[in-house]
């Protein structure tokens, strides 16, 4: 107890830096108290006041062990108000949090216990709140004040790596002391009391290749040149211990997966000095003929090799090429090979690092050199076209059997065999050509159509005569060209109309022209009318020279009423060496115009309709008719808010408004409240049954009763008046507020208000409240217990349904 005691001095030293005893008060906060005694002259003179007089509570800084496991409950503090005499009239009470479940209070003493064990990373603290009430009335004689229960730590959680296991990496061949990673434990105890919450940190495992900082938790290299090659994977285990690291204290671990990454600190070196090699003479340009391959101990980036052809002899003839998945090197074809030319190559290949690091140029060159022999090999190889592929061209119509081109394949081996062509049949299914099997020409064998088929796509096959197996083949294009068959026709159905208000020369319709002909040089059409020699006409055509043509009116005055519909022929001719025409004709419709020559009406009824309003002056007159009917509408509307008027906005209605006053009657002076002839009178009521319920206008209180009148009659009268009330099955079905008094300053009781209540002469007596019945019987308690009485403001108020 007394180890317990000298903690909580500690503690009130550092929160409240003042000093205290154990559980003994301090001055808290101070609460308004009044107490009754003379104060100033009233009515007549003389008259009882109040006077306020400063009261507080006193605790102290309350604290409470966590994880306490004794059997009876553990003792918080002790709340005191200075109001207490020790004569078992004040009544505490707690409220807050846990309050009744976690902490209770002793009401006479005001000792406060715990009922349970707390854990303080759970809740650091509670907010309760304290009040002493009269034992007897239970009325609170200080204002409810809010306090704090902390609770205090202890060395119950062990430090903990939440992110744990973790893993670095770090690069090898790193000098001593280089950064690795951070850890980090957490404590859930309180790091303000004592060393629970203080954490150092040590290694288990992995020393001597790394150290940690106690303090910090930061793990740096121990040893120097830590090569990967070697070892590439440490396991690291670090422990963190509270309670600054001493004996007693609680631990955690947690590993560290540290893996050395690599640099570039290894060359690439081939496995052998000579590669040997042996190459088909067939092999196509461009294709893989060798791979070699030179290792690097490294990984990713920094065991990417390069490989270079050394100039020299043979390395014109290939080329070499990495591949990034596995880095060997690839030797390609960069010439066609002939054995019967050459029959070896010799060259050199360099490989080296692509990316470098500086810190390691002392280690040696990064780079390593081997020697590559190519072997030629014969190959029975089959004949070889002249070209790649032949173009060919033929006017369509031509004669069967016209030759229209050749082909050329040769064997270029030693034995130098004949060849033999042929068509291969799938290009050319409908056997439109033929070709020699000797001498390689090509001719048709049906009549051509350019309009169907424009380009045939044949393949014709070359086979060497000792050898049938060895074929090769080459793709003829033949182009079939055009002849002027087709006459030109219009481009299009044109719809062509004229105004009647069209002028002589006005053009009205833009022609052209199209032909299914291919030109050799661009479409050339040429336009007239073949109306030309009649010496009465309407229209005529007009060749723009560009291809296109206008229809041009010849005359003006065109009416519907005479004539609606005018044909047009029209002569096309085309541009080929064999010139062919036709001739087409254009129907012509007579319609209205507006004036700048838009198009009105093609009708002939139309003529006869009277000229009418054009479509803005429509939509115009739409617009405001709309416009005309929402403001009608809106007028409507405000009218019909304007009649609506709810029960609530009524000045009369008062159901469910609760007013309040704070000035008193009028007494019987005032006859604008309330009618005081039925108060006086109460057998008058009984013409009446129905309720009056009027909205006052001034603040009403309950007056006591006129000297002359009897309290059991005016007691009788408003319970009599309550029944009618309840009973009244005319009365609108809604509570009302009625109020019936009779103090004020006219009244013959004169004044009870509080407010007038400094003017009295003479001392009162108040035992006649206990004549008034239950209602005003916790009134003539308070004030018939009193040694000292006081004059104070009351307002009393009888609420009927």
């Amino acid at each position: 107890m007394l180890r317990r005691n000298c903690l909580l001095l500690f503690l009130c030293f550092l929160f409240e830096q003042s000093s205290c005893a154990p559980f003994q008060s301090r001055p808290g906060q101070e609460w308004p108290h009044s107490q009754t005694g003379p104060s100033a002259a009233g009515r007549n003179g003389g008259s009882k006041g109040f006077q306020r007089v400063k009261r507080g509570w006193v605790w102290n800084q309350f604290f409470v062990l966590e994880e306490y496991m004794g059997s009876d409950p553990q003792y918080v503090g002790k709340l005191h108000t200075d109001l207490d005499k020790g004569q078992s009239a004040v009544k505490y009470t707690l409220s807050g949090e846990g309050a009744g479940t976690i902490f209770t209070i002793d009401q006479i003493t005001g000792d406060i216990h715990a009922l349970r064990s707390l854990d303080r990373e759970e809740k650091p603290y509670y907010t309760l709140r304290a009040q002493a009430v009269n034992i007897e009335t239970n009325r609170p004689l200080e204002s409810e004040s809010e306090f704090v229960i902390k609770v205090q730590d202890i060395n119950d959680n062990e430090p903990k790596f939440l992110e744990g296991p973790y893993t670095a990496s770090v690069p090898e061949m790193s000098p001593v002391g280089t950064y690795v990673m951070k850890v980090t434990a957490t404590d859930a105890d309180d790091p303000t009391y004592g060393n629970s919450a203080r954490v150092v940190y040590s290694i288990l495992h992995g020393q001597p290749y790394f150290s940690v900082d106690p303090k910090t938790g930061v793990i740096r290299t121990a040893l120097p040149n830590m090569d990967r090659e070697v070892k590439e994977l440490y396991q690291v285990l670090i422990q963190a211990k509270d309670m600054g690291g001493q004996l007693g204290g609680l631990a955690g671990t947690t590993t560290i997966n540290i893996t050395l990454s690599d640099v570039n600190d290894n060359p690439p070196r081939f496995s052998k000095s000579i590669f040997h090699l042996r190459v088909p003479e067939s092999s196509a340009v461009g294709s893989a003929v060798g791979r070699i391959k030179a290792h690097d101990l490294d990984t990713g980036k920094n065991a990417e090799v390069e490989y270079n052809i050394v100039p020299g002899d043979g390395g014109a003839m290939f080329d070499i090429a990495t591949n990034e998945h596995n880095q060997e090197g690839i030797i390609m074809l960069k010439k066609p090979l002939d054995y019967e030319t050459k029959k070896a190559y010799t060259f050199k290949v360099e490989a080296s690092n692509a990316h470098l690091d500086p810190r390691f140029h002392n280690f040696g060159p990064f780079k390593d050199t081997a020697t590559v022999k190519i072997n030629v090999l014969d190959v029975d190889e089959p004949p070889v076209f002249s070209k790649p592929s032949y173009a060919m061209d033929v006017y369509e119509d031509t004669p069967q059997g016209t030759i229209i081109g050749a082909v050329t394949a040769q064997d270029l081996d030693a034995g130098n065999s004949p060849v033999r062509y042929s068509i291969d049949w799938k290009s050319d299914l409908d056997s439109f050509f033929d070709i020699d099997p000797v001498r390689g020409t090509i001719s048709t064998n049906e009549l051509l159509d350019r309009e169907s088929i424009a380009q045939h796509n044949i393949s014709v096959v070359a086979t060497k005569v000792n050898n049938p197996v060895l074929t090769s083949r080459v793709a003829v294009t033949v182009h079939v060209l055009d002849i002027n068959e087709f006459p030109p026709e219009l481009a299009m159905p044109y719809e062509t109309f004229v105004c009647e208000s069209a002028k002589v020369g006005q053009v009205i319709q833009v022609i052209s022209a199209r032909d299914q002909d291919l030109p050799q040089a661009g479409q050339r059409f040429s336009f007239k009318s073949p109306q030309e020699g009649v010496k009465t006409k309407n229209f005529t055509v007009r060749d723009f020279g560009n291809n296109t043509a206008g229809v041009v009116t010849l005359r003006g005055g065109f009416r519907r009423r005479s004539q609606e519909i005018y044909h047009l022929p029209v002569l096309i001719e085309d541009g080929g060496l064999q010139t062919l025409s036709s001739t087409s004709t254009l129907t012509i419709r007579v319609c209205g115009c507006d004036t700048d020559g838009s198009l009105l009406t093609c009708s002939a009824e139309a003529i006869f309709l009277h000229v009418g309003l054009s479509t803005g002056a429509l939509i115009a007159i739409l617009v405001c008719i709309v416009i005309l009917l929402v403001i009608v509408v809106l007028y409507v509307g405000v009218r019909r808010q304007k009649k609506k008027e709810t029960l609530m906005t009524s000045k009369e209605d008062i159901r469910d408004n609760v007013i309040h006053y704070d000035d008193e009657g009028g007494g019987e002076e005032d006859t604008h409240a309330f009618d005081m002839g039925t108060l006086r009178n109460p057998k008058v009521i009984k013409e009446n049954l129905f309720r009056r319920d009027v909205k006052p206008e001034l603040g009403l209180c309950p007056r006591r009763p006129i000297a002359s009148q009897n309290s059991a009659d005016i007691s009788n009268f408003i319970n009599q008046r309550l029944q009618e009330h309840d009973g009244d099955t005319s009365a609108p079905p809604y509570d009302s507020l009625a109020t019936y008094a009779y103090e004020g300053e006219g009244s013959v009781a004169e004044s009870l208000s509080s407010i007038e209540s400094v003017k009295g002469e003479t001392e009162e007596d108040y035992d006649y409240l206990n004549e008034w019945g239950p209602r005003f019987k916790t009134l003539a308690g308070i004030f018939g217990e009193r040694s000292e009485k006081c004059e104070c403001a009351y307002s009393c108020a009888c609420v009927l349904k």
